[in-house]
């Protein structure tokens, strides 16, 4: 089967925030799969042209890029064109899911429950935010993920400088209500009616703080996988994600983020449609509670690679 693939191209790096994340991840990906005797290329979208992706020959791709350019529908529009099959969410879902602004609205629209929000534009006074949304609450770039820009707003007096590093990422901010709770994700494999949840992994970060470093750098986060919840609000929490997935019409894999507050109830904070597949990645965490490999996931994921669009005529 890894020879019915093809030429493969891992396309990682990208010139996101995210690139270093990107990195790893691609590294991790091409080196599984060319165990699993698939014949796959490196490519960095970041150091190297659209051009030389048309002229590289692949048979179809694994994205394996993080943040803008790469997760955000920009590639998969390029890749509809080039008509390069490629693993993950099309042009529209990976667009929605990275604004996470319209992810919400999308979200309440289909009656998933998602915190309250509200938009903050750079130049715009915070300090009526305290009041409308509460604290302790979040403020973060709407377009970015690995918590890059993030800050939790303890006292009003903080508004202002969240609101400032917010805008050093994006060109609006995110305010969101603060629930506090237990710290889920839930990844997802598979697309429309097929789509099913993976084993739920609880994240126990020092703190309650799992931020770029706690995710990537340290060890002192501690997962828990499968995370250790009634049996029926497991049932519940991953049909949640498996229903906010398909609500954006995500394909082929994605993670949804999850807090469940003190009265054992789920909010949607946003889904990931390119995640990490770093050694402290989380999708293949859940994937090895549900006894599949991470060579075995990345094979499953590309075997899912193909173009969205059907073209006209």
């Amino acid at each position: 089967m890894s020879q019915a693939f093809g030429r493969v191209g891992v396309l990682y790096g990208g010139s996101s925030a995210e690139r270093e994340v990107s990195l790893m991840s691609g590294a991790g990906v091409c080196a599984a799969l060319r165990e699993e005797g698939v014949d796959a290329h490196l490519f960095d979208t970041g150091e190297r042209s659209l051009a030389e992706l048309a002229a590289a020959g692949f048979d179809r791709v694994f994205i394996a890029l993080h943040g803008r350019y790469g997760e955000d529908g920009t590639l998969q529009g390029a890749l509809e064109l080039l008509r390069i099959p490629y693993t993950g969410s099309g042009p529209l879902a990976s667009c929605l899911a990275m604004d996470k602004i319209a992810t919400k609205r999308l979200w309440l629209q289909h009656g998933l429950p998602t915190p309250r929000f509200a938009e903050l534009a750079c130049d715009a006074d915070p300090s009526g935010l305290a009041d409308t949304l509460g604290l302790p609450l979040i403020v973060k770039p709407p377009h970015e993920g690995s918590t890059l820009g993030l800050t939790r707003v303890e006292t009003a007096e903080q508004l202002r400088e969240a609101q400032a590093l917010a805008c050093r990422f994006d060109d609006l901010a995110l305010a969101e209500q603060f629930i506090r709770g237990r710290e889920l994700t839930v990844p997802v494999l598979g697309s429309g009616a097929d789509a099913r949840a993976l084993p739920i992994i609880e994240i126990i970060a020092p703190q309650g703080n799992y931020d770029y470093e706690h995710k990537y750098v340290s060890n002192d986060t501690r997962y828990e996988c499968p995370a250790r919840l009634p049996d029926a609000l497991t049932r519940h929490i991953q049909d949640l994600a498996v229903r906010a997935y398909r609500a954006l019409g995500c394909e082929g894999w994605g993670r949804a983020d999850v807090m469940l507050d003190g009265q054992d109830r789920p909010w949607l904070l946003e889904m990931n449609t390119s995640p990490g597949m770093t050694s402290h990645s989380l999708v293949p965490m859940g994937a090895r509670a549900a006894g599949m490999s991470y060579g075995c996931l990345c094979v499953e994921i590309l075997s899912t690679a193909r173009c969205k669009l059907r073209p006209a005529g």
